[in-house]
């Protein structure tokens, strides 16, 4: 009967039914992508600056650790571990039984987020918050829309099961019984789960809550304009925990290439990768312990939808917590530049894993996992 309701979500989602191969590590020729990726820019036109790195002086707490002996899985899109600044430092895995390649582009943002190699020494200014953290990709879409239901749970059980203990998840769900049972599987073993709060992809859609980052335990990132602002697709129904960049983000695109970037997508990876930083800095903090020191230790909030204010990396590894206070916290320097015109050329492309929902006594109800990568920019020679 189960397998028969996932059949029937499958026939009207307009994609085959095909149960997902165990997971191995990826070695087969990619498939051919869908459609065609957007293209990213050469290193050459990255601008000198960019400010959710100067936002969130994460490098400062470099001195005391970078992330290693942490494994943090990317459940997305795949990721192109052939990026100088990811080369060597990815383990790549696929649900999918479609290969390596990010055919979106979305996975490999993420990754570079969160643990891209510092190479300023080469005149590349973008670095990884956690550059020494171990990232796992475990491929989990193929597309922009109709992929399967079950490989976002698949994926995080195997990522739980490979030794993560961070999973980023990018991505936006209705609460379905499955994925809502991976998640569960994840946090009764310590894993650390951050989520993006999901956005708002126009004024005239009403916003719902956003699984995973809904449930209990998920740390849930919304997105924050340059000028420190809440960003409008920033979505405030889902229940955010902290908040970070999300706006005009610079990150690695497939083909050693970079990419800029708005979406609660491109917050996510900033707090994951802080919660690496946390659980190399304190292995003993379990992960309800981790997300209570990125709650205590943020900036502050700044009004609905902003949690507990700006994900600080710094003050969460080294403040000491005690009771509902945080206590001897380092001073955390900002430079913030001014906003730049409103880009009113931009578009949303976002990233769909079919999921679903039961309803009591009715029929499955059709509904969508999104990775949203956000309303995406032209690129611009400075930000």
């Amino acid at each position: 009967m189960r397998r028969a309701r996932w059949a029937a979500l499958v026939s009207a989602l307009g994609f085959g039914l095909a149960w997902a191969p165990p997971l191995v590590p990826v070695a087969n020729a990619a498939a051919p992508c869908q459609q065609p990726r957007e293209a990213g820019q050469p290193r050459q036109q990255l601008p000198p600056q960019l400010w959710p790195q100067e936002q969130l002086n994460f490098t400062e707490a470099w001195e005391l650790t970078r992330g290693k002996g942490v494994k943090v899985a990317i459940i997305d899109s795949g990721v192109d571990a052939s990026h100088p600044q990811l080369r060597g430092r990815v383990t790549q895995y696929d649900v999918t039984n479609t290969g390596n390649e990010d055919c979106v582009g979305h996975g490999t943002e993420v990754a570079g987020i969160i643990g891209a190699a510092d190479m300023r020494a080469q005149g590349i200014p973008f670095l990884g918050v956690a550059p020494a953290a171990e990232l796992i990709s475990i491929k989990a879409a193929t597309g922009s829309q109709q992929n399967d239901p079950k490989w976002a749970p698949l994926a995080i059980r195997r990522a739980v099961n490979l030794g993560a203990k961070v999973i980023n998840m990018s991505s936006q769900s209705p609460d379905y019984p499955e994925l809502r049972a991976a998640v569960r599987f994840a946090l009764d073993r310590d894993v650390v789960i951050v989520a993006a709060a999901g956005n708002i992809r126009d004024q005239s859609q009403t916003p719902r809550n956003a699984y995973p980052a809904s449930y209990e335990g998920v740390i849930a990132v919304g997105a924050l304009n340059k000028d420190g602002s809440l960003a409008t697709f920033s979505n405030q129904t889902t229940p955010v925990t902290v908040t970070a960049p999300g706006q005009s983000v610079v990150s690695t695109w497939p083909q050693g290439t970079y990419h800029m970037s708005d979406g609660t997508s491109q917050a996510a990876p900033f707090v994951a990768g802080t919660a690496a930083l946390i659980r190399s800095y304190h292995p003993k903090m379990n992960r309800e312990q981790v997300k209570r020191q990125i709650e205590l230790t943020a900036d502050g909030s700044r009004g609905a939808g902003t949690g507990s204010g700006i994900v600080n990396p710094l003050r969460a590894v080294t403040t000491v917590a005690r009771g509902q206070a945080a206590v001897a916290a380092v001073p955390h320097k900002v430079k913030i530049d001014q906003p730049p015109p409103d880009d009113r050329t931009g578009r949303i492309i976002a990233l769909s894993i079919a999921g679903g929902t039961l309803a009591a006594a009715a029929a499955v109800a059709a509904a969508a996992v999104v990775i949203p990568a956000g309303r995406r920019r032209g690129w611009r020679s400075g930000i």
